[in-house]
């Protein structure tokens, strides 16, 4: 069954560009001239992909993204705009989306991307075979990899799909500085630099909820070097 993605984009030039290099990958694409329109649709009927531009009449897409998060529509979300300082992707980024890519782009890293997010969520609704659960310990931060859980001692723990992955990159590789590419390549799926600061965003996102108010710090950094989860 072809994947149905979201195209949320009000220049028809651009919407006709996308729709036709996405049509001969054999994606089945839906499209929503603005904000509010999206909304409906993404409500109404289910997505593998929401491709979302920011610069919407309406209601912009930083708007649609922080609303399709607080109704719990945990469809991935890429946003494509042309708005491309670091300032921008962090807020994006930090509204709910789980990537960025800048206008122009190149139809090859865009379908990289696409593939990335679509691989990472079906392995995230896979639903496991009855076995041993899959846990990872360190210190008192328990991961069920099984239910998709994260403690530290009683203390439950929430994080988005994005910030989970991240996690499970570095609790599998416990001890070890893991660089930035390592990072990407592990949970992003990506063997080439995306030229922004997607780990370091996320590196802090997780830092404040494994970390922040607990006496010993799980995540390191390694000048020059990347990031490690130990114990002190």
């Amino acid at each position: 069954m072809n994947k149905k993605i979201l195209l949320v984009e009000d220049e028809i030039n651009v919407v006709d560009f996308l729709k036709k290099g996405l049509d001969e990958a054999n994606f089945e694409v839906s499209v929503a001239l603005n904000g509010n329109t999206a909304l409906s649709m993404a409500a109404e009927s289910s997505f593998d992909l929401i491709i979302l531009d920011i610069m919407l009449p309406d209601k912009n897409g930083i708007e649609v993204c922080r609303e399709l998060r607080s109704r719990h529509i945990k469809t991935p979300i890429l946003f494509l705009t042309a708005l491309g300082t670091s300032e921008n992707i962090a807020l994006g980024l930090n509204t709910g989306a789980d990537d960025y890519l800048v206008k122009p782009f190149k139809f090859i890293e865009l379908f990289a991307r696409i593939n990335a997010l679509l691989r990472r969520t079906s392995y995230i609704d896979n639903i496991p075979d009855e076995k041993a659960r899959v846990t990872y310990t360190i210190g008192d931060l328990i991961i069920d990899d099984d239910a998709k859980t994260v403690a530290r001692g009683d203390q439950k723990i929430s994080l988005t799909a994005t910030e989970y992955r991240l996690l499970l990159v570095l609790i599998k590789n416990k001890g070890k500085v893991l660089s930035r590419i390592d990072i990407l390549e592990s949970a992003w799926d990506i063997n080439f630099n995306m030229g922004t600061n997607v780990v370091d965003v996320y590196i802090n996102y997780l830092r404040k909820k494994i970390d922040g108010d607990f006496e010993h710090k799980l995540i390191h950094t390694v000048v020059g070097m990347g990031y490690v989860l130990k114990e002190k």
